[in-house]
């Protein structure tokens, strides 16, 4: 049988998409300030430590939410089983909650950059 989404749950997908759908315009608002720290004679190159150290952050804390969820959903299977539900890592549950934890970093590092870099412009 298959899981109805909520309500909840649709409104935290929709904002998380549109969170990740702000990425080609932080690039158009960093790839101008990217080329000027290349043209400029200061070795601290600003912009360019910060969009390295944001993304590699995401990608940890990412990967940390995801192991996290599916630990979780782990630890829920047998109780899920005895009580007679389907597990939520059969089900697809577990997996969709590991995605969304995944992406959940990546997407809030989007849209601080999207806020910070537009107030530059």
């Amino acid at each position: 049988m298959p899981v109805k989404p909520t309500v909840r749950s649709m409104r935290a997908a929709a904002a998380l998409t549109g969170n990740l759908m702000l990425a080609p315009a932080v690039i158009a608002m960093r790839m101008p300030l990217l080329e000027a720290e290349v043209n400029s004679s200061n070795p601290y190159r600003v912009e360019t430590t910060r969009a390295v150290t944001e993304k590699m952050s995401a990608l940890v804390e990412g990967t940390l939410a995801a192991q996290i969820a599916l630990t979780k959903a782990a630890i829920q299977f047998w109780p899920e089983v005895w009580s007679g539900k389907t597990p939520s890592l059969l089900s697809g549950v577990a997996a969709e909650a590991m995605w969304r934890a995944a992406l959940g970093p990546s997407g809030l590092a989007v849209k601080s950059n999207h806020r910070r870099l537009s107030r530059k412009i």
